[in-house]
């Protein structure tokens, strides 16, 4: 009877210790360990397809897709958290593909999500690319239409991205390669 007592305690310390949030959570200033901030209300299942667009004669393709993602970098305070990540493919006006990502797992997706900004309906999101030397921006992205079919695309890239080691160093920036587009509107397919 003592060991089935002390795995129900067990098990009721574990339940207590992490919470569930809902997804627009602003406030709290520190999650416990193992929470997780969770899609509650379903409000990252519209942006969730493949949504096309087409800037300076290429085409992408982006899909986006709701994952549990484990924030670690808090350490001591790492938590669960629903996030949207995308995958894209960019071609040409030939139609050679110049960046594919499709095929890597969830975790190394080169678009992240970071959540919705307060009071607004605008979903902010990060790009990090180990394979172009580690560049890296920020945007965001909301519908434009009250159907949910077309979603507007702001993206900035740093900066400070290329360094001496890096092999686009000492290029014009006209020639560095160009994977996202800074503005575009998007249409869900």
């Amino acid at each position: 009877m003592k060991p089935v007592l002390s795995l129900i305690i067990l098990f009721l310390c574990i339940c207590c210790k992490s919470q569930i949030y809902p997804l627009k959570t602003y406030d709290i200033e520190e999650f416990p360990k193992d929470s997780y901030v969770k899609d509650t209300n379903n409000e990252l299942h519209d942006y969730e397809g493949t949504w096309k667009g087409t800037w300076n004669g290429k085409t992408i393709l982006i899909t986006l897709k709701k994952i549990k993602f484990y924030k670690i970098f808090l350490e001591n305070r790492a938590y669960y958290n629903d996030i949207l990540i995308g995958k894209f493919i960019v071609k040409d006006s030939n139609g050679l593909i110049l960046f594919d990502n499709n095929a890597l797992a969830d975790d190394n997706a080169k678009i992240k999500g970071s959540g919705f900004i307060k009071n607004t309906t605008s979903y902010l999101f990060g790009y990090n690319d180990p394979d172009l030397c580690h560049m890296n921006g920020r945007g965001r992205f909301k519908f434009t239409d009250s159907t949910k079919t077309k979603l507007e695309w702001k993206y900035s890239e740093s900066e400070n991205w290329i360094d001496t080691d890096c092999f686009y160093y000492g290029w014009a920036q006209a020639d560095r390669p160009q994977p996202l587009p800074n503005t575009i509107i998007l249409t869900k397919q």
